[in-house]
């Protein structure tokens, strides 16, 4: 039942094909087309090649009705069911069965090597399909066959993962950035942003901002240069004179 839903394609179609009557084997050596009456063929039609399933099937029909003439079931190729002769490629012997368990061997011929050639490849394609398909078939049923590997975990089961060693950034040991436009930092105490001003810069400020009261004999002098003014009261008159000042 499984067989009758099974599609049948249609492999290979050659519109002239000849019949021959052949001699029984003489030896084993093979057929010999050259024994056969080549210019007196039994039957002359059309030859199909049709696959269903794992089977292919030969059928000699009637070029103008259809009607068949032989059916040749091939299950494999090469083989006993179609022989090639030894002295000619467009020439073969092919094994007929009636539906009833009888057979018989003829002879098979095209008038065209070409055609001979697409017979030949038909089938050989064909059967290359059904060994790739039973090579699959055989890979799959090993593969389910197969213990399944189960990388899951099991109940209560835990995993330790050791990462190596991360050493922590230290901000205690940090060095400090340098300030823009290649300033060091200000020392500990001092605010940023603020200049240390000059012993007596205060005195000396004071001093220049108040025009109006004269400074008194007594109050220390404001001068920055310190001594070195004071040392030599009359080089120091003569060099202002001269407009130098004179370091002692």
């Amino acid at each position: 039942m499984a067989e009758d839903n099974v599609y049948e394609s249609m492999l290979c179609v050659k519109p002239e094909v000849h019949v021959y009557r052949i001699p029984p084997r003489a030896s084993n050596r093979g057929y010999r087309a050259a024994d056969w009456k080549l210019d007196e063929p039994a039957w002359s039609g059309r030859l199909k090649i049709t696959a269903k399933g794992k089977m292919a099937y030969i059928k000699l029909e009637d070029k103008n009705t259809g009607e068949l003439f032989a059916q040749a079931p091939v299950e494999q190729y090469p083989g006993c069911v179609v022989e090639a002769v030894t002295d000619s490629s467009r020439y073969f012997v092919i094994r007929i069965e009636d539906g009833n368990g009888r057979h018989a061997f003829i002879g098979l011929g095209f008038a065209d090597r070409g055609d001979s050639f697409d017979f030949n490849v038909a089938l050989q394609d064909h059967f290359k399909w059904v060994k790739q398909e039973g090579e699959l078939a055989k890979m799959e049923a090993s593969q389910s066959t197969a213990p399944k590997l189960d990388l899951g975990f099991k109940e209560g089961q835990t995993i330790k993962i050791s990462i190596g060693n991360i050493k922590k950034k230290d901000s205690s040991s940090a060095k400090p950035h340098p300030m823009a436009g290649g300033l060091l930092p200000p020392p500990p105490g001092v605010k940023t942003g603020g200049i240390i001003p000059p012993p007596g810069s205060q005195q000396t400020k004071s001093a220049l901002l108040d025009y109006g009261s004269p400074v008194p004999e007594t109050q220390p002098s404001a001068d920055v240069w310190g001594d070195f003014t004071s040392a030599g009261s009359n080089s120091s008159n003569d060099a202002a004179k001269s407009g130098w000042v004179q370091f002692s």
